[in-house]
């Protein structure tokens, strides 16, 4: 949690500075503010800091997308988070494969932080995933490798390599 919030600050362009704690035994993160008390939670200190930043559009700018990028949020959180068998990794992948079929980004057609959390919630699972795993889910491997070279947002994370092109094809 804390490490992404950092990794975020930098993507926003953020001093930084800000000094992350965790609490209870999930580790949730939290955010010691100078004034008042402080902020706790990956996605409430997430969206302090987009709209620190002034960059209100990554939280999605109608109702609706607005909602879909609340809901990608809370699935971060709830499911990627808390998700921590193979069963709960493949229920993951193809719940993302599902969505992202006919879309660019979780929330359409707009790169939002549901974009920037996911990828960073998923990068460790994406880097184990065998080649033949990433075919499978083709489109969160799409999704990934879009969002992995979006400027700014994968920083020291190492970039997970996805071949062009496709292993079978169904010529024979």
């Amino acid at each position: 949690g804390a490490e992404e919030l950092e990794l975020l600050e930098r993507l926003l362009g953020l001093p930084g500075g800000n000094k992350y704690g965790v609490q209870g035994e999930r580790k949730v993160p939290v955010l010691q503010t100078n004034n008042g008390p402080g902020l706790t939670g990956l996605m409430t200190i997430a969206a302090h800091l987009v709209r620190q930043a002034r960059k209100d559009q990554l939280l999605g700018s109608t109702a609706e997308e607005k909602a879909v990028v609340q809901q990608w949020l809370e699935y971060r959180v709830t499911r990627v988070n808390g998700g921590s068998s193979k069963e709960d990794t493949r229920t993951i992948l193809k719940d993302l494969n599902m969505h992202l079929e006919d879309k660019v980004y979780l929330a359409g057609n707009i790169f939002t932080l549901a974009d920037i959390l996911m990828y960073y919630g998923l990068h460790h699972i994406m880097v184990d995933l065998t080649v033949q795993e990433k075919e499978k889910y083709l489109n969160v491997s799409r999704w990934f490798n879009h969002i992995q070279h979006y400027p700014g947002v994968r920083q020291h994370l190492s970039d997970v390599i996805f071949i062009k092109n496709r292993l079978y094809t169904n010529a024979h």
